[in-house]
């Protein structure tokens, strides 16, 4: 079973050496890492060329944002399971692991629990699902998304499925979520944190919305769905 990993990098070379060495050492000969740089050729890539190892496969980007950068990504993608990625996180040792065997037992999708960090990774939420909740349920999800792209990862299949992206999403793990349960998908919610989930005040994701834009985006998110 070969694994890609799938990463939107956007000026990430602050952070990205270190969560790409926390993903190699987890993986196979045969398995890879997609990188797909929305600000090619510049520091980002730089600092991927420290790391000599031939499974890192580096592409540019579209520039068209972080759901187009991730589409990239994810099409980029040989492996049979495709894991997502940000580029400032650290995954922890047994990630790969832990989620290879929900895929083992018939998994479409498999999301995790993550521990929310600070930039110098001091941990400020032990657990994400304990503060923010979890839920397979597509109405509940439509109204408060539970997916958080870094701790997901889904089989090729279901990528098949999901990408191209729809117009006028607001972010491809909400996508990618809903149509797979939608669809019905098998869909595994592990009570582990697998990851330490940088949050460092220059993330890409995660900025705050309005009420308007929150409205839209579920509308925009509904008539998807309704396509499916």
């Amino acid at each position: 079973m070969k694994i890609s990993v799938a990463i939107a990098a956007y000026n990430g070379e602050k952070y990205i050496n270190e969560q790409i060495e926390s993903i190699l050492c987890q993986l196979g000969e045969k398995d890879e890492i997609i990188v797909s740089d929305d600000n090619p050729f510049k520091a980002t890539k730089a600092a991927i060329e420290e790391i000599a190892d031939s499974r890192i496969k580096y592409f540019a980007g579209e520039g068209k944002g972080v759901v187009r950068n991730f589409e990239n990504a994810i099409k980029l993608c040989s492996g049979d399971i495709i894991f997502l990625a940000d580029q400032d996180d650290v995954w922890l040792p047994d990630k790969v692991s832990s989620m290879l065997n929900e895929f083992d037992k018939g998994a479409d999708v498999v999301l995790h629990d993550a521990s929310v960090t600070d930039a110098k990774l001091n941990i400020t939420e032990p657990s994400y699902f304990s503060v923010h909740g979890k839920s397979t349920s597509l109405s509940k999800n439509l109204l408060c998304n539970t997916f958080v792209g870094c701790c997901m990862a889904f089989t090729k299949e279901v990528a098949s499925e999901c990408v191209p992206f729809p117009e006028g999403i607001a972010m491809h793990d909400w996508w990618i979520a809903l149509a797979s349960i939608k669809r019905g998908r098998k869909v595994v919610i592990l009570d582990k944190p697998l990851v330490l989930w940088r949050r460092h005040g220059e993330n890409v994701t995660g900025s705050a919305t309005t009420m308007k834009q929150k409205i839209r985006w579920r509308l925009d998110m509904i008539s998807a769905l309704k396509k499916l």
